[in-house]
């Protein structure tokens, strides 16, 4: 016969082994989150800088041979991008960089007037001394760009311009919608070949900094709006299609 076991040894049978937890490394969100932001951020400044074209097929496997990160958190930036219409998601087709339509153009530059317009004159009221130099030191280096032809340096700057104006008025906000409209409008001035040059813009930036030092709403409100509109107006749209009754009626 067996021997009898003890209490004790019959506890030791009946008990389960210990279920290991799982360990997540940690910062792996993070990680993931810094990653996505890189592409995001990559693509951004390279549609921004005229570096990447309208219609621009952007390959999942690529990016992230590029990147090296998985296909999935490529995904995860392409949808952020698509997010932020700087590209479309297509079935069968994949991401390609975004080709705005003449009129989503023009909504973006009417959104753009509208925001702007506030910004400017909210900013004459309540602009520094040291904001202005800050402007100052900007427009030198929108200058020096432009005299050594540097393309994409030039048009990043030029754009980050009125990002500037934005963040000075401490609403994040704001700034980040103001991003989102100066990327759109780099790849509508991409589609529509902007006949507006840099030296205008740069004349035009110079002249709304002038205003705003010298605490002139009205000015920095009225050429806001011309500059806008000079950069609207130099984009090779397409004529608006005539209201048929204006046409037809007799």
């Amino acid at each position: 016969m067996p021997p009898a076991r003890s209490v004790a040894d019959m506890r030791s049978v009946r008990r389960k082994p210990p279920v290991m937890a799982l360990r997540v490394p940690r910062g792996g969100a993070a990680a993931d989150s810094g990653a996505t932001e890189r592409i995001v951020a990559s693509v951004t400044t390279a549609i921004v800088e005229r570096r990447l074209m309208p219609g621009t097929r952007l390959a999942e496997q690529h990016i992230a041979d590029i990147f090296r990160v998985s296909r999935t958190i490529v995904r995860q930036a392409l949808n952020r991008l698509s997010r932020d219409k700087l590209v479309t998601l297509e079935p069968a087709r994949g991401a390609r960089v975004a080709e705005p339509s003449v009129e989503e153009a023009r909504q973006v530059f009417e959104v753009r007037h509208m925001l702007e317009a506030a910004l400017v004159r909210r900013l004459a009221a309540t602009i520094t001394r040291g904001q202005v130099a800050e402007l100052r030191a900007h427009l030198a280096s929108e200058r020096t760009a432009v005299s050594r032809i540097d393309v994409p340096g030039r048009t990043r700057l030029l754009a980050d311009f009125h990002a500037v104006l934005a963040r000075m008025l401490g609403n994040d906000a704001l700034a980040e919608l103001l991003d989102e409209l100066l990327s759109r409008c780099s790849l509508i001035a991409l589609m529509y070949q902007s006949a507006h040059s840099a030296e205008h813009s740069l004349d035009e930036h110079v002249a709304i900094v002038d205003a705003l030092e010298r605490h002139d709403t009205r000015a920095a409100q009225k050429l806001m709006g011309l500059h806008l509109r000079n950069v609207e107006q130099n984009l090779r749209l397409a004529p608006r299609l005539p209201d048929l009754k204006s046409v037809l009626q007799p």
